[in-house]
């Protein structure tokens, strides 16, 4: 059975690899929505068994689009894959996001880049949306367990 790293180098050739994602994400001035960015790419990084993945923000906060870019290219991937970490596909994602990723591929010829669509509706994002449902109203009804983005927060009360 295939990796998730070895199925997404499987879809470029070999003189393209290795491969980098920037998983992108608006970028906030709070600090914990950015930190949840460097969680969000760790574990894709972690799970996906890709070797190259950096956390960017748009806009807002450090690391931007270009930094990201760079340390994928330093890190030796030759093709960088910029993913919006977005619900929907808007401006930023059709727009903003590449030309910033453009604009940081100027700076490393020979490697190639592209945009994805951003997570939008997938199946699996109704099975997310369900776990988070029930996580917070099992916390509610029977002190269950908070779910991580609520521990020790008072925003998951029923009123």
């Amino acid at each position: 059975m295939q990796t998730l790293a070895q199925k997404i180098a499987a879809c470029v050739p070999t003189a393209d690899r290795p491969i980098g994602v920037v998983v992108v994400d608006h970028g906030s001035r709070r600090g914990e929505s950015n930190d949840l960015l460097l969680a969000v790419a760790a574990l894709f990084g972690e799970r996906s068994g890709l070797e190259i993945v950096e956390p960017a923000h748009m806009e807002l906060a450090e690391p931007t689009i270009a930094q990201a870019f760079a340390k994928c290219a330093e890190r030796g991937a030759k093709t960088v894959v910029v993913f919006p970490y977005f619900l929907s596909p808007g401006r930023h994602w059709s727009e903003d996001i590449p030309r910033l990723a453009s604009e940081a591929a100027e700076n490393f010829p020979g490697v190639k880049h592209l945009v994805t669509a951003p997570l939008g509706l997938h199946s699996l994002i109704a099975d997310v949306m369900a776990e988070r449902v029930e996580t917070c109203l099992v916390h509610q009804t029977a002190d269950g367990e908070t779910c991580d983005l609520c521990d020790g927060d008072s925003r998951c009360q029923l009123r």
